[in-house]
């Protein structure tokens, strides 16, 4: 019998030998989904098995579900024995080189006996892959090449992947055997935008054993271990590095892992001219900071960018936190392009103890989003309305209207002034010169209606670069309009960025952390968008959704 992660680890394994051998897609990636479903089970397998019932696991039917019992049973699967059989030893690894499908995994194998990544490194170092017939110096130096990019991360991992994938890793390390503490470290505990790599610190009396259990989890397709520490790839995607340190050195390394370089120099000079050594044993961060004379610095703010001489002077602010937020804003239906119903996402606020939820779908003008035309807002108020009567959290009726290129909102004024809130935003002719789409957000910001900016900039997140604009000219623009910024949520936009949050901050602007969402799912954003408002340094006061609904509305209402 197999407890449910090897499991896992035998699907993800199974899903890959499908990949290689070029079997349908979809079939390879039912099995990966699979496995993180059995990762992540609430509920128990043993009785799911028992009773025959593992259908019920998300994204498992009759087939897959016979897999996981023979697994579960006997230990093995005849579907992987008949892989593993049929291909190459190490396959699935080698796999993912760039550049190196299946044949050439074979005449490798078959030649030099690469089983590995690890051995097909040592072969290339040697000049031994050139002798193999097809591949020549030329694609010996291409395969090295990709094993290098392979090994230093590969593509970024946006903020919620990596946040899912090392929160998963996170409780695995922390289940194994002798782990007295362990916690996300580097770029992720900073919140940035995305990161090149999830780094781990964990504590414990024997690292080796730490690494060892940590080797087991069933995601992990490559690693190499280096004096403590180890790095490995992972088949969903994304590095990630574990570094151990024994419990007395705990706090000294999580801190020295956590901080940009340019924050933990500062901090190395502070206890240069103190006399005092940054990893002696303390009993968590907090004590070193005190030891250093200076408030604690939550992770998000560790980027060298004033908060060392705030945290000196005792003028670090109080962050928000996601517990301040009483309400759900910028959230769309499948009035134009959501997938849940009203009364869905109503549903979804209420269960989440929320307070409000504006419902914002898109204007006219974003037809290509479904936008709502004004004869179907009656239909979707009414709807709204009897939502209401099923729920406890505040339903408030609103739009994301577009800003036009000539500045104009869209809707006619008479139909802004019905609404509870209105969210302007561009999602149009994105390409302007500055000078042009400055012209256009200062003309959107005279309209007596414009009272919150969405998503400020348009950019995602390594596809779209921001709006070209004077930001410092429409910062001033949004001040004396007395509007509101939103600090977007959506993983892939998380829009505003900080240096500009705490730019309009020094203006006195308030801010409205947003969700952006999309479905009810969608709605866990939120998180996202309280770690941009953190780096940007806003506290509670600041963010008009950490109001209760009457005064919220009162801010918002056009």
């Amino acid at each position: 019998m197999k407890e449910r992660f090897a499991i896992a680890e035998n699907l993800r394994e199974i899903g890959r030998l499908l990949d290689v051998k070029g079997e349908n897609r979809f079939k390879a990636r039912a099995y990966e989904r699979a496995a993180r479903a059995l990762e992540t089970l609430d509920g128990d397998l043993d009785l799911l098995v028992l009773n025959r019932r593992l259908t019920e696991i998300p994204g498992v039917g009759a087939a897959l579900a016979g897999v996981i019992d023979e697994l579960y049973r006997s230990g093995q699967s005849s579907l992987l024995d008949e892989l593993r059989d049929e291909l190459p030893p190490g396959v699935a690894e080698l796999n993912l080189v760039p550049g190196l499908s299946l044949k050439k995994i074979v005449a490798l194998h078959a030649a030099l006996g690469i089983a590995s990544v690890a051995d097909l490194k040592a072969a290339g170092e040697k000049g031994l892959i050139r002798t193999v017939k097809g591949f020549g110096s030329k694609g010996e130096a291409k395969i090295l090449a990709a094993i290098e990019k392979l090994e230093g991360g590969g593509a970024r991992l946006l903020l919620d992947q990596a946040t899912d994938e090392a929160e998963r890793l996170l409780r695995h390390i922390r289940s194994g055997a002798g782990v007295a503490k362990a916690e996300i470290a580097g770029a992720l505990r900073r919140r940035k935008e995305s990161v090149s790599r999830i780094q781990i610190v964990a504590a414990g009396a024997k690292p080796e054993k730490i690494i060892e259990d940590f080797l087991r989890y069933p995601a992990i397709v490559h690693s190499e271990r280096k004096n403590g520490s180890c790095r490995a790839r992972l088949a969903p995607g994304g590095a990630v590095e574990l570094l151990t340190a024994a419990e007395a050195d705990y706090a000294a390394s999580l801190l020295r892992r956590t901080g940009s370089k340019r924050h933990y120099a500062r901090l190395e000079e502070l206890a240069r001219a103190k006399r005092l050594d940054l990893n002696a044993c303390a009993k968590d961060e907090k004590e070193i900071y005190r030891r250093l004379g200076m408030q604690f610095v939550p992770p998000e703010l560790r980027e060298d960018e004033g908060e060392i001489e705030a945290a000196l002077a005792g003028k670090l602010p109080r962050l928000v936190e996601y517990d301040d937020i009483r309400g759900l804003t910028h959230c769309h239906t499948v009035y134009s392009d959501g997938k849940n119903t009203v009364e869905e996402m109503a549903l979804a606020a209420d269960a989440l103890g929320m307070k409000y939820l504006t419902i914002t779908d898109h204007s006219p003008s974003a037809f290509y989003a479904g936008g709502v035309e004004v004869e179907r807002l009656k239909r979707q108020w009414e709807e709204i309305d009897r939502a209401q009567e099923k729920v406890k959290v505040k339903l408030l009726k609103g739009t994301e209207s577009d800003i036009r290129p000539d500045g104009s909102l869209d809707y006619p004024d008479e139909v802004l002034a019905r609404f509870d809130i209105v969210i302007a935003s561009i999602h149009q002719r994105n390409k302007m010169d500055a000078d042009q789409m400055t012209r256009r957000i200062v003309a959107a910001m005279k309209s007596p209606f414009f009272k919150i900016w969405g998503h400020p900039l348009g950019r995602l997140i390594a596809s779209r670069p921001p709006l070209e604009c004077h930001m410092e000219t429409v910062l001033d623009a949004v001040a004396e309009a007395n509007a509101a910024i939103e600090v977007n949520g959506d993983p892939r936009r998380l829009d505003l960025e900080p240096r500009w949050i705490r730019a309009a901050r020094a203006r006195g602007i308030k801010f409205l952390i947003s969700t952006d969402a999309h479905s009810t799912s969608a709605l866990r954003y939120l998180r996202y968008g309280v770690d941009m408002a953190r780096r940007g340094w806003l506290t509670a006061g600041e963010v008009l959704n950490t109001l209760p609904p009457k005064k919220f509305l009162a801010a918002v209402r056009p």
